[in-house]
């Protein structure tokens, strides 16, 4: 069974950081591009990045270029997002997915506000 598990997530003041962090078993993890992607409220699922199987390329919406990093480290089966400069348009709640795949886990929430 497919399992992604999120963390991380939190309240912060614009301008600040977190570090997302996503769980992965139940599926050969260093064979997919992973993605992740956001859904604010009331809105719908927005994608944010993607990165490939090895970690050689990363993609991200240009809403969140320069500011946020993906990054994956095979051998823990685990996927992450740097967020830096946040801003009060990136509060929504945060999934990992497999690449081309809607979301099937809980996600984190993050929450920009001063």
């Amino acid at each position: 069974e497919v399992q992604l598990v999120e963390s991380g997530g939190g309240l912060v003041q614009p301008g600040g950081s977190l570090r997302l962090s996503c769980a992965a078993s139940g599926f050969t993890f260093d064979r997919y591009v992973m993605s992740w992607v956001r859904q604010a409220p009331g809105k719908g699922l927005e994608w944010v990045s993607n990165i490939g199987s090895a970690g050689g390329y990363t993609r991200y919406a240009d809403s969140v270029k320069g500011r946020f990093t993906i990054s994956r480290d095979n051998a823990k089966n685990t996927l992450y997002l740097q967020m830096n400069s946040l801003k009060v348009e990136d509060t929504a709640v945060y999934y990992c997915a497999k690449s081309g795949s809607p979301p099937s886990s809980q996600g984190t929430q993050v929450t920009v506000s001063s």
